[in-house]
């Protein structure tokens, strides 16, 4: 195989494959769990905090996952068997590859679920159905909602179709063309709703107050750490997606320079998210909550008591749809990049039979909620909450850890100059970060999730 050719496609330049890799680390995560930890971990020393994590750890890891992916120039289990293979040293890791497919694989089936709940919200907001509501509502129609096993399905399900329809299509007419729109209006929307929420809360500047003032006080070790989880986990690294992506990456692109870009896009759309939220949020007197309670309950009440709430906060879904669409392409890419390779079938027989499984196995946590709440497994977990910890809380930080030190020390060093070329002031630091600092990082933020 050639080594400036992928044989899944190409993407048709730099541009494109920025706004695909952005597009795979802008997510459901992005819109509601950066801003949170901002604000209630030290604000603006927080935000201070992720950046230098984004740029010694996440950065640097980035580029080792698009590097390797370029090289290879196949699914990341090939690409990682065939460069150890070259470089000389044991299969073992190739071992990279699985966990990263095996991540994202997970990652989709429960990821679906929640993308599900989101379109749904596009049309109860756009029906007016949040219009004067209260908390008691905005709680009862999540709860109920959640509760109806055939409505969680149905979204799942037509969340699943879309996913599978773009990756069936291929690297040119799917996931090229889906992002090349969805991306430029992720962020006119996002712009749009900052306005809106700058011009309409009379609480934009408490919301900037929130998110930016440094807190000492509020800042700790513990903030430290989850600075850096954050800065390692919202660039979808560890999960195969960027590996494989970069299998399709023009040879006369700059990796690090790429990567870095991407962080910034990245970044940009956490700090965004938060000053839409927050203002929304203090402008009726509510409390920011973490997770679904944010998005689902608490950001409803403050549409529906805001003047043309109903029309902007089905925008707002729709955003966080679009995030949620371009994250889920990717997500599945790993898995269907192997299948195609391994079992020589077209990328529609690939995609769907990839999406199905994922599918399938995502009806155990779309059951989580309803039907199937008592039916635990880890200590106790729910089938979604399992998937979600063995995903996020291992799988990915554990070949993040591995990606850094193949990337670092056993890749062969005439493909890590190859790669690099274009990058010559920057490759001998980045494989010190790599080397040495964003492993350490990493094993820190793992080993800490256990203590």
């Amino acid at each position: 195989m050639s080594n400036t050719e992928s044989a899944h496609g190409m993407w048709s330049s730099k541009l494109m494959f920025i706004l695909a890799a952005a597009g795979s680390a802008v997510g459901l995560g992005n819109i509601w769990r950066f801003p949170y930890l901002a604000g209630e971990n030290g604000g603006g020393v927080f935000v201070l905090a992720y950046l230098v994590c984004i740029f010694l750890i996440g950065v640097p890891i980035l580029a080792a996952e698009i590097l390797l992916g370029r090289a290879g120039r196949q699914s990341p289990i090939n690409s990682m068997r065939n460069l150890a293979r070259q470089s000389g040293t044991s299969s073992f890791w190739q071992l990279i590859g699985w966990m990263g497919a095996l991540a994202g694989f997970m990652i989709l089936s429960f990821y679906a679920v929640i993308a599900g709940w989101a379109m749904s919200y596009i049309v109860e907001m756009a029906s007016g159905n949040f219009v004067g509501t209260d908390a008691n509502r905005a709680s009862q129609v999540f709860g109920e909602f959640t509760a109806d096993a055939v409505s969680v399905v149905g979204w799942h399900t037509l969340f699943m179709a879309l996913t599978i329809y773009i990756a069936a299509r291929g690297v040119g007419r799917g996931l090229e063309t889906t992002v090349r729109y969805l991306m430029p209006a992720l962020f006119v929307l996002l712009l749009m709703l900052v306005f809106y929420s700058a011009l309409a809360t009379g609480h934009f500047k408490e919301g900037l107050m929130f998110l930016f003032s440094p807190d000492l006080d509020a800042f700790s070790t513990d903030s430290l750490l989850v600075a850096m989880g954050q800065a390692f986990f919202t660039l979808s690294l560890g999960m195969g997606a960027i590996m494989a992506y970069g299998a399709y990456m023009p040879k006369d692109t700059s990796i690090i320079g790429t990567a870095t870009t991407i962080a910034l896009l990245d970044t940009s759309v956490a700090l965004l998210s938060g000053m839409i939220i927050f203002p929304l949020v203090f402008a009726n007197g509510l409390q920011p909550s973490e997770g679904p309670g944010l998005m689902f309950i608490t950001l409803p009440i403050a549409f529906g008591q805001m003047p043309g709430g109903q029309i902007f906060g089905a925008l707002f879904f729709v955003l966080v749809s679009f995030a949620a669409i371009t994250s889920s392409i990717s997500l599945m890419e790993p898995a269907v990049a192997w299948v195609v390779e391994k079992l020589a079938v077209t990328r529609a027989k690939g995609a769907v039979l990839v999406g199905i499984i994922a599918w399938f196995v995502g009806l155990g946590s779309a059951f989580s909620f309803n039907i199937g709440a008592d039916f635990t497994l880890l200590s106790g977990m729910t089938f979604f909450d399992t998937m979600d910890y063995l995903s996020n809380n291992i799988l990915l930080p554990l070949g993040g850890m591995l990606i850094a030190i193949f990337a670092g020390w056993f890749l062969k060093d005439q493909i890590v100059e190859d790669e690099l070329a274009g990058d010559k002031a920057w490759s001998n630091l980045w494989r010190v970060i790599t080397r040495f600092v964003a492993p350490t990082g990493v094993m820190v933020v793992f080993v800490m999730t256990f203590l």
